[in-house]
């Protein structure tokens, strides 16, 4: 257990009352205003969770599996799905649950992982901390309206889950500029948490029809200086690797760019994998705290 420091002043005047108590525990003073919790859940349409701000080694499963949840009139919403995002539910993602809201904390009922009462903790003007005390576990979320919510940075933050959200990718277009390399005729890609396979199969191929000919690790790595780009490296176990620009189209298509050769291919998602309130995948695809690698390089391909 912990003893926490309620702020007073947060969230644009929506703490209701300047008035309060002081609370002795452990010699420690602490604030413990009254305010709406309500009305702090309802300041912004979608709160992001940043899954790399977590403390504690416990976890609320949904929050661990959501990029945003949405507190709308007693019904939990969610964005379990990179793709979609913005679009599911006009933006708010699927129906998860639903909650009741007491002072300083919310009481969920989630359709998956049954009843959660979290504390609630105002951080800054636009975040807020919800508190596990069973796991001694907090998540940190940050509130956004749906018009000014920054969709391409939820990709480009995690694009290792977007890349994962597809069974497969299948090439659709490659560039008639660039050199001829081995890399031309592979037509699908597949990645896993830790690694990928590739197929040489034609285009069109069933999806359950596919033989996977190569296999290895891959690497998404973060630009210095450069927020929209991220950079791709494919390690061949019986092979050489190959380096790509990787670019976000659309939450269905990727772009890969090939510096040696000067190619650029696009790839397709086949098979979304929708990350619903129950089943196979709502039980596996958890987030977790990740940080990509820096790489010191400057973008080749002119866009």
């Amino acid at each position: 257990m912990k003893a926490k420091l309620l702020l007073t002043s947060v969230l644009m005047g929506v703490l209701m009352t300047s008035c309060y108590t002081e609370v002795i525990v452990e010699d420690e003073y602490i604030d413990e205003p009254v305010y709406n919790t309500s009305q702090v859940l309802h300041a912004y349409d979608l709160w992001y969770v940043d899954i790399n701000a977590t403390r504690g080694n416990g976890e609320v499963p949904f929050l661990q599996r959501a990029f945003t949840i949405s507190f709308d009139r007693g019904t939990l919403y969610a964005n379990n799905n990179i793709v979609g995002i913005g679009k599911t539910g006009n933006g708010f993602g699927i129906d998860v649950g639903f909650y009741d809201t007491v002072r300083g904390a919310v009481e969920i009922d989630h359709d998956v992982d049954g009843q959660w009462f979290l504390d609630v903790f105002a951080v800054n003007g636009n975040t807020i901390e919800l508190y596990d005390a069973r796991s001694d576990t907090s998540y940190f979320l940050k509130g956004y309206q749906v018009g000014n919510f920054d969709y391409d940075m939820v990709f480009y933050d995690n694009i290792n889950y977007f890349l994962q959200e597809y069974d497969a990718w299948e090439k659709t277009y490659t560039s008639l500029e660039g050199a001829l390399n081995e890399f031309d005729n592979e037509n699908f890609l597949q990645f896993n948490p830790g690694y990928f396979r590739s197929s040489i199969d034609a285009p069109g191929t069933r999806l359950v029809d596919l033989q996977w000919d190569f296999e290895g690790n891959y690497s998404v790595y973060d630009i210095e200086n450069d927020e929209t780009l991220k950079t791709l490296t494919l390690d061949y176990r019986l092979s050489s690797n190959d380096y790509f620009e990787l670019y976000v189209i659309n939450d269905s298509t990727i772009e890969l760019y090939h510096p040696r050769s000067k190619t650029v291919y696009e790839f397709r998602g086949r098979g979304y994998q929708q990350y619903l309130k129950a089943g196979k995948g709502a039980v596996e695809k958890k987030r977790k705290k990740t940080s990509n690698p820096i790489m010191k390089v400057k973008r080749s391909r002119d866009i």
